[in-house]
Order: C-alpha cells, then structure tokens, then sequence
C-alpha cells in the first residue's frame, strides 16, 4: 500500500473518531443552546487534520446530533470554526490562531448562517440575524480554549509534532 493510500484512510479514520468524540462528549455534558465540547474537538481536528477533513469531523457530528434532537444548528454552527481554524494552523502552525479561528468561524460565521436557516426551517420569527452570536460565541471560546489546552501540553511535552509526522 502506498504512503497517500495509508495519509488518506488514516485522515479518514481520525475524521470519524473525532466525530463520534465530539457526539459523546456534545451527549453526555448537556448545555442548553450550547456545545463547548464540540468546538474543543474542532479545534484539535483542525491541527490534526486540517480545515477539510475537520469540517467533515463536525459535519458528521453535528448530522448525529440532529439524529438525536437537535435542530440544524448542530451543522451550521460547528462547520465554519474547524475550516477557518484549520486554514489558519496551515498558514501559521500557531495553536493559539486557530482558537481565533474557531471563534471567528464558528461565533459569527455559524451564528450568521443558522438564522436564515432557522427562520426557513423551524418558523423562528427572529427579526435580528445576530441573534445566535451571544449562544455561539462563547461556546467556542471556552471549548476552543480547552482543545487549545490539550495542544499546548502536547505541543509542550513533543508530542504534537510526532503525532503530527505520523499523519
């Protein structure tokens, strides 16, 4: 088997460990109207297998929480965080921007897009599309602030970049 055949199914698998991590985590520590857990796993995702397949991580999370009762937020808001995270880590290698990323993606971007989302699909008669930006916002920051704490003890001890080699 050649080197891109094992990179890709590796990304792969990592991809769905990741989501079903996030899915677990998002279950069973229950915040109404927000999900730290989920962005501290997109955070991770996004250094480990950047902004595409952390987008694909959070997308397949945020599809089984919907499965399980949750509205089309669980999609639009955690998808945009992991792909701007991820393109920062790729220009940067700063752990500490993709945090930002996270933030920025998911706090106003994801916001943005759940309310046209919302109002088309649930009826929610909300006259204010920054309406979603004070749930969104810090949920990312605090859970993004504990996928970045992970990084930096792995980043402090060398095993972020052995790990990192492996991909």
């Amino acid at each position: 088997m050649n080197t891109t055949v094992k990179k890709s199914t590796r990304k792969l698998v990592l991809t769905a460990m990741f989501a079903c991590l996030a899915f677990v985590l998002s279950t069973c520590v229950y915040f109404p109207a927000m999900a730290p857990f989920q962005h501290f796993v997109d955070v991770i995702a996004a250094v480990f297998l950047g902004p595409w397949y952390a987008c694909a991580s959070a997308f397949l999370c945020g599809v089984m929480r919907m499965a399980s009762g949750r509205t089309i937020q669980a999609v639009t808001g955690a998808v945009f965080g992991p792909i701007l995270g991820g393109l920062i880590w790729r220009k940067t290698k700063n752990i500490y921007l993709v945090w930002f990323g996270e933030v920025i993606g998911t706090g106003l971007c994801g916001a943005m897009a759940s309310y046209p989302l919302m109002k088309l699909f649930y009826g929610l008669d909300v006259t204010n599309p920054f309406y979603y930006i004070p749930f969104y916002t810090p949920s990312a920051a605090v859970g993004g602030a504990m996928g970045i704490m992970v990084l930096a003890v792995l980043k402090r001890s060398g095993l972020l970049d052995k790990m990192l080699k492996e991909l």
